[in-house]
């Protein structure tokens, strides 16, 4: 529980100073967010409750990310696109850990994807406007088409493209295209930093 405004505050405080906006963040109950160094999190964006960010990653553009009734992690140097929502499900009596929402590392979620309660492993492409429901695990190196439907609970392989609504397996990746995943997180955390770096006018007081 936050105690007081100075320790409200120091929450607040952006852990590298950076002097651009103010982060988007809101508490929920006594759960608050948790960034790390070097993350980037557009002004706009909604980052709420029981919410992990892990270094260099970003939060674009009137995203949501809301840890209410459960948790959301995500891991370091991935990016979360412009109007992506994440949510999760709530825990009772039979499922006791309900569904939380998990991204790995190196992971690229596009702009305007709906993730809820699913688990999302390190170096996976979410295509844009694509739906991942509850529970669904995917795993290492997998690509998801535009605009796909992962229904709740459904496993996908690593290696693999999948496409559609509900989201089938199509074929195996190329070398070049698992390659592509980490230079595409790469190419976000550049971004993000170009971002980072760049000094907006403050409103004289």
């Amino acid at each position: 529980m936050l105690d007081d405004v100075d320790q409200l505050k120091s929450v607040l405080k952006p852990s590298n100073e950076r002097k651009d906006c103010t982060m988007p963040l809101s508490p929920y109950l006594t759960t608050f967010p948790e960034i790390s160094e070097n993350c980037y999190l557009h002004p706009s964006a909604q980052i709420i409750g029981d919410v992990q960010i892990g270094p260099d990653s970003s939060v674009w553009c009137n995203a949501v990310l809301r840890g209410d009734v459960n948790h959301i992690r995500i891991g370091h140097s991935s990016n979360f696109q412009d109007l992506a929502m994440g949510h999760v499900s709530h825990k009772n009596a039979s499922k006791p850990a309900g569904s939380p929402l998990i991204i790995g590392d190196y992971v690229t979620i596009a702009h305007s994807v709906i993730l809820h309660g699913c688990n999302i492993g390190d170096e996976c492409l979410i295509g844009m406007g694509s739906i991942v429901m509850d529970d669904v695990i995917i795993h290492k190196h997998v690509m998801l088409g535009a605009g796909s439907l992962v229904p709740p609970g459904k496993v996908l392989e690593s290696g693999f493209l999948y496409v559609g609504r509900p989201a089938v397996k199509v074929r195996a990746l190329t070398p070049e295209e698992i390659s592509y995943f980490k230079y595409s997180a790469e190419h976000y955390v550049r971004i993000k930093n170009n971002y980072l770096a760049t000094v907006v006018a403050q409103p004289s007081e």
